[in-house]
């Protein structure tokens, strides 16, 4: 805890001028986005509901809520967990009014509880995620019928249960002509064709954003300026580019969202200033691009030593998955030891951990504003401590 409390200092401290020395310029424009990711499954395991969205203080620090995942089945938009969208009963002690959930109420689970956050908190806009790295296999047939796709979409929003809750759609494709999860062959215009359609059939005043890979490779795959074109933002995945998850070859340690390219890094675009970089030069619009970050990190085990490039014997252990925990987690457990490429690390024992921390992620809102990026966005929401300290730097 001390460590943390080290790194919110030395944040607040190089917010402030220097004594007797002029003000710094302003970097660049306040992000006007500052969204989160909602998990569908958090309800579960994680045990992370929507009133954690209140009582953390998340929803009076974001502008928009984007809810993981709907699925994309047979080339339309479905619902990915009937029960805990819209069936689970919430008790009253999890609810967001206090009042539980009653056997004939007509919306219940996370949908009814979402209505009543955005009753409560009107500021804040609501877009459905559909896709993700492990359902974004139905979009190569959605991109053979653009259209039928959008109608389904928009039907789904539209349901009688839940009308009026969403302000838009977000679309996750993991990746479009690239390879994810499987690999797509679709085309370097599909995504423009599915996103053409969605505005087409939700018109102007709808929210439309579609998340974008971190990998420079992947973006060259797809048209992203023509897909800029239909579309409110691009959320750039900047996290995930490096991790102990590949098989087959010699683990060795390296942060897993770093900032900028620092010596030794095993590969220099990397970063996230290398995504940005690459977006703006493709010819999408600096104001609609969203820079990613990661509640979460990515670890090793068997490590030998404490700096980056260190060699390890494989991932390390996670409560949901190999070589990946929560911040809220790592923070207590095996706190940061350092800094390289504008993100943290952290040796404890056997183990080494990359992630971002409140000081960290200061440092990528100023990128942020430095290079006038439309805003940023968390994966996800539920990684963050009970008192949203990541979410706080993000949104400050």
């Amino acid at each position: 805890m001390r460590v943390r409390s080290a790194f919110l200092l030395l944040a607040l401290l190089a917010a402030l001028p220097a004594c007797g020395s002029e003000p710094r310029p302003d970097p660049g424009p306040a992000p006007r986005v500052v969204a989160g990711y909602f998990t569908e499954w958090g309800v579960y395991g994680r045990n992370y509901r929507v009133k954690n969205l209140e009582t953390s203080g998340a929803a009076r620090r974001l502008t928009h809520v984007k809810y993981a995942f709907g699925k994309v089945d047979g080339g339309r938009c479905t619902v990915g967990d009937d029960w805990a969208a819209h069936q689970k009963p919430v008790a009253a002690a999890d609810s967001m009014d206090g009042v539980a959930d009653q056997a004939t109420d007509p919306l219940r689970g996370n949908f009814g509880q979402l209505r009543k956050l955005k009753a409560k908190y009107p500021q804040l806009k609501l877009l459905w995620s559909f896709g993700g790295w492990t359902g974004s296999a139905g979009f190569a047939t959605a991109a053979k019928d653009p259209a039928g796709f959008a109608a389904s979409c928009r039907a789904l929003l539209d349901d009688a249960r839940w009308a009026g809750l969403f302000d838009g759609i977000d679309i996750d494709w993991e990746y479009p002509n690239a390879c994810g999860l499987a690999c797509d062959a679709s085309g370097p215009g599909a995504l423009t064709g599915v996103l053409a359609a969605l505005r087409a059939e939700f018109g102007p005043k709808a929210l439309i954003s579609t998340a974008v890979p971190g990998d420079v490779g992947k973006l060259r795959a797809t048209d992203y300026a023509g897909a800029a074109r239909h579309v409110d933002w691009l959320g750039a995945m900047t996290y995930d580019y490096f991790g102990a998850t590949t098989t087959g070859r010699e683990f060795r340690t390296a942060p897993h969202s770093a900032l900028n390219a620092y010596p030794g890094i095993p590969r220099a675009t990397a970063t996230t200033e290398a995504t940005v970089t690459e977006l703006l030069n493709l010819g999408v619009p600096a104001e609609k691009v969203l820079m990613g970050v990661g509640f979460y990190g990515r670890g090793w085990t068997g490590v030998t030593a404490a700096e980056p490039g260190a060699t390890a014997t494989g991932p390390a252990p996670g409560r949901y998955g190999k070589g990946i925990e929560d911040y809220h987690v790592l923070v207590d457990r095996c706190p940061p030891t350092g800094t390289i490429g504008g993100t943290a690390y952290a040796r404890c024992g056997g183990q080494w951990w990359s992630y971002d921390t409140p000081a960290t992620i200061a440092a990528k809102v100023a990128f942020a504003r430095s290079r006038s990026l439309g805003g940023l966005f968390a994966w996800e929401l539920s990684g963050d401590t009970a008192g949203a300290e990541l979410l706080t730097a993000l949104s400050s």
